[in-house]
């Protein structure tokens, strides 16, 4: 079923398509993919060679355990934009392999709210599910580069350069970061 914020009951269909144009949520969520390619690509570029494989405990995740979990979410957001809810739990690769795959599949995510492709769930679904999700993983890998020794610089986010659309690994300068 295509999700339109007109229906209020789960047996009704839409009656017609939302594109990105006319809804607010794809453009909040289009920022904010925007927003976690921007912060991701401090603890992802220039991770030590045997960051990946850090752990801060005995039963925690490893950097690149979390990071093969990210690139999982963002496509299953874009499966369940797409209407057809499919989850898998892939393996860590080589760190920048991955790193890749995190960035293309936010690409994929992007491109498909940008469309007129209806959504399969709402925004508001989207955001709370994997999309922050993804934004607590990527503070998890923040923290763990610190506790590795090989800490990111902290920055005022409010003052990025962060656009609508630009969801790759290439992103602006910081305008203001912390020690």
């Amino acid at each position: 079923m295509i999700y339109s914020p007109a229906m209020k009951n789960k047996k009704q269909t839409p009656t017609k398509k939302v594109g990105p144009s006319h809804d607010a949520g794809r453009e909040m969520l289009r920022h904010t993919l925007a927003t976690l390619a921007y912060r991701a690509r401090k603890p992802l570029s220039d991770a030590p060679p045997n960051f990946g494989a850090f752990r801060a405990s005995e039963t925690s995740r490893t950097p690149a355990q979390i990071l093969a979990h990210l690139s999982d979410l963002m496509d299953w957001a874009l499966s369940v934009a797409r209407g057809k809810q499919e989850w898998r739990n892939s393996r860590p690769q080589e760190w920048r392999e991955d790193v890749r795959r995190f960035y293309a599949a936010i690409k994929a995510l992007d491109d498909y709210l940008a469309s007129a492709e209806p959504l399969g769930a709402p925004a508001e679904k989207l955001f709370q599910g994997a999309i922050a999700d993804s934004l607590t993983h990527v503070g998890q890998i923040s923290f763990l580069r610190r506790c590795a020794g090989v800490p990111v610089r902290g920055e005022n986010y409010m003052m990025a350069e962060i656009a609508t659309g630009r969801v790759g690994l290439e992103q602006p300068a910081p305008k203001r970061e912390f020690d």
